[in-house]
């Protein structure tokens, strides 16, 4: 998210419930992403998992995406 305008995401955070969500989705999946990072070793299971929660994050910040350039073309 650092490559988006932070002044217009805290703008529609404050705004859109939606966006919102995204956001602290989208936060909480970075973290997720830290986490197996640090491993030493993921399981063929976990390797499953980091992909899903990768495919999610980004998912969303294609939304997040979408509704900041709607905003911006809007205005």
């Amino acid at each position: 998210m650092e490559e988006l305008d932070q002044t217009m995401v805290q703008q529609l955070v404050d705004e859109s419930p939606r966006f919102r969500l995204l956001y602290e989705e989208h936060l909480l999946l970075e973290k997720e992403l830290r986490n197996f990072d640090s491993r030493p070793y993921l399981s063929p299971d976990d390797e499953i998992e980091r992909k899903k929660v990768q495919k999610m994050k980004l998912a969303g910040k294609d939304e997040m995406i979408r509704i900041l350039r709607s905003k911006n073309t809007s205005q």
